[in-house]
């Protein structure tokens, strides 16, 4: 049984890595002063920053039904099944009009919906890659994936307001006044959810205020004092070397995560935060060895 392992853009896996890591990804479409573009085929992260710093008029799409279909058609002749990880279903319809295409599909294609955005929907991407490698059926591991939907967090400072009050998030006089104050607002991610969470003054504030909030998901959430069975991702848009210094500070503090990844933010996120931004991320190391003897009870 082969199964094939599809997700979009928004996990932040580009099409060169994909194809190292023997998954597919579907371009997410962006549209720039009435231009239509696709991730990573005619707009990279760098053109992007470029034209966001341009005020340029920036707006996100989902991937057409034809898009979509097309790539399971041809996946389906190599394939037995397919598992498709859209975003969230929280922030956008792709993964909606996922489940309504798969249904002509007889149960070929399975469609996840395990509320996950960016580096954590990335990890469930390398999750069902790893579990179909393990020889798992498409149901099965799109079931093991939505199980375990809420075994991540994601925290994200944003640099600048600019973004979050073009698009609509915050007023003209909230983002004023939280220019004038340098306020930098600490956002949540969680079950697909895009909530405030906290703000700070500096970045060093708001990185305290990231750490304490990941240490208590690790101690109260997953039991999990010093990283131990536990994925760190940080994420970023334009901001590298912070995100150097907070790999460095992360290691120390939780020395049996593992490697800690650096990743960009995907551009679906990046557009509504701006450049500057930096994030945290944990999700739970996933078990497949203790997954198959649950599935052979």
């Amino acid at each position: 049984m082969r199964v094939a392992i599809v997700t979009d853009s928004n996990s932040g896996i580009t099409q060169a890595q994909a194809k190292d890591m023997g998954i597919f990804v579907i371009p997410m479409p962006f549209i720039i002063d009435g231009d239509l573009y696709e991730e990573d085929i005619n707009l990279t992260q760098e053109e992007f920053y470029v034209k966001l710093g341009e005020d340029a008029d920036v707006s996100t799409s989902q991937p057409t039904p034809e898009t979509v279909m097309r790539l399971w058609d041809d996946l389906l002749k190599e394939y037995d099944e397919i598992v498709h990880i859209p975003m969230s279903s929280a922030l956008s319809g792709s993964c909606q009009t996922a489940m309504m295409l798969a249904e002509d599909y007889e149960g070929r294609v399975q469609v996840v919906n395990n509320q996950r955005i960016s580096i954590t929907q990335r990890q469930s991407a390398m999750d069902a890659k790893e579990l179909a490698d393990a020889g798992f059926h498409a149901p099965a591991i799109r079931d093991i994936l939505e199980r375990d939907k809420m075994e991540s967090s994601i925290y994200v400072m944003v640099d600048t307001l600019k973004y979050l009050k073009k698009g609509g998030r915050i007023t003209p006089a909230a983002a004023a006044l939280g220019t004038l104050l340098r306020i930098k607002p600490i956002l949540q991610i969680q079950g697909g959810k895009l909530d405030a969470f906290s703000k700070a003054r500096t970045l060093k504030q708001a990185k305290t205020t990231m750490i304490s909030a990941i240490t208590h998901d690790f101690e109260t959430r997953f039991e999990s004092r010093k990283g131990e069975g536990m994925h760190l991702w940080i994420a970023h848009t334009q901001n590298q070397a912070a995100a150097e210094e907070l790999k460095a500070e992360l290691q120390e503090l939780f020395p049996e995560s593992g490697e800690i990844r650096i990743n960009p933010l995907s551009l679906s996120v990046s557009c509504h935060i701006g450049p500057g931004a930096l994030a945290i991320a944990c999700t739970r190391v996933l078990d497949v060895e203790k997954e198959r003897q649950n599935y052979a009870e």
